[in-house]
């Protein structure tokens, strides 16, 4: 009788280790962290950039010219969550820029136009002496 109840247990564990194996789904894929981002300029020809995002993973903001060539480019680690980059874009040409903003798997792109303002000729000044 005891060989028969050790022979049911055995049975019995071996089924339901064998079940939970079976059952268990495939692993869910990393989902890559979320971020948010805030683009504005200043009066001093500087570009702010915002970021902030969930600690789990890293983000790169580059600013890309026209022909797709890195003009700037910063990597945010794992453990920052919020940072607040300022680019100083007086001295560049102008132009039509990007700047993208990527976790590997999202990417947010935004485009910027800089351009000089023309001098406007003062009106003509007439004085009477």
């Amino acid at each position: 009788m005891k060989a028969l109840i050790n022979t049911l247990l055995v049975a019995l564990t071996l089924t339901a280790a064998s079940f939970n194996t079976v059952t268990a789904g495939p692993k869910e894929p990393k989902k890559a962290a979320a971020f948010q981002t805030g683009i504005y300029t200043t009066n001093e020809g500087k570009l702010q950039v915002a970021v902030q995002k969930e600690n789990t993973s890293s983000v790169t903001v580059q600013l890309l010219d026209e022909k797709g060539n890195t003009v700037f480019s910063q990597q945010i680690g794992k453990r920052q969550e919020a940072v607040r980059l300022r680019m100083d874009v007086s001295n560049l040409p102008d132009g039509v820029y990007q700047v993208a903003i990527s976790n590997g798997v999202e990417t947010t792109t935004k485009e910027v136009t800089l351009s000089t303002k023309q001098p406007v000729a003062a009106p003509r000044l007439v004085a009477v002496n």
